[in-house]
């Protein structure tokens, strides 16, 4: 069977800028992964391009990005590492190149749900962060193709940006949550100042000891249903008011 070994069109340096424009944007992971599959399209003259993702949970690589329309698998199709040829690609961190009926490759496992699985040649390359698989990209082509060393490159250099795309997702989701857990932490330890102080104006107010302050407080945050810091924040503002009638 005849194979085409043409060279790849659009595989330019401009293409190349462009990728490296989107993956080092402001964009959302789901943005940054819609371009690049869109990319590697123009950039390999293939007909659809698939991105999977490990699991750092289950180490399965879940389907994630999708050139042709794929609502309902979208996070839903998994492959064990070393499953078809994703797996494989994902336990191995190496390139597969099949240039015809791919689906004959012992290692191939066809998933029903993928129009791609029927396509005749697959490239595909792991998605590499910090040295470490992150994920899978797979390129495919409905008729023959000897997939040339440039095209192979082109497919290890996306594979390359999008690992490098999902370190910065993930530092940013990471200090994001490290921004909010200290913003919770300081919200918390400004309660307990306001309840403490509001704990000592009672005492002297009603002659109680700290225990029973803490309790008439908490009882009366249930009875009003508000929480201790706000009833805090009430009983401080009366006290600052009556204090100024003094004054007066």
């Amino acid at each position: 069977m005849a194979t085409d070994s043409s060279r790849p069109p659009g595989a330019s340096t401009e293409l190349l800028h462009r990728i490296s424009a989107i993956v080092s944007s402001d964009r959302s992971l789901d943005e940054v992964l819609k371009e690049l599959v869109s990319l590697a399209v123009v950039g390999t003259g293939s007909d659809a391009c698939l991105v999977y993702l490990l699991d750092q949970e289950s180490g399965e690589a879940v389907l994630r990005a999708s050139q042709l329309p794929h609502p309902k698998e979208l996070g839903e199709v998994r492959l064990k590492l070393g499953e078809g040829i994703t797996g494989w690609v994902a336990a191995h961190s190496s390139v597969v190149s099949l240039p015809a009926r791919a689906w004959e490759d012992p290692r191939f496992k066809t998933l029903a749900a993928l129009e791609e699985d029927a396509f005749e040649a697959l490239l595909s390359a792991p998605l590499v962060a910090e040295g470490r698989v992150v994920g899978v990209i797979n390129v495919h082509h409905r008729q023959p193709r000897r997939h040339t060393e440039e095209e192979i490159a082109f497919v290890t250099f996306l594979g390359q940006q999008i690992g490098g795309a999902l370190e910065r997702a993930r530092l940013r989701e990471q200090n994001a949550r490290l921004q909010e857990e200290a913003r919770l932490i300081q919200q918390q330890l400004e309660a307990r100042k306001l309840v403490e102080r509001a704990k000592g104006i009672l005492q002297k107010r009603l002659k109680l000891s700290e225990e029973d302050a803490y309790l008439r407080l908490r009882n009366e945050s249930r009875r009003r249903r508000r929480s201790m810091r706000e009833l805090a924040e009430i009983i401080i503002a009366e006290e600052m008011r009556l204090r100024g009638q003094i004054l007066d």
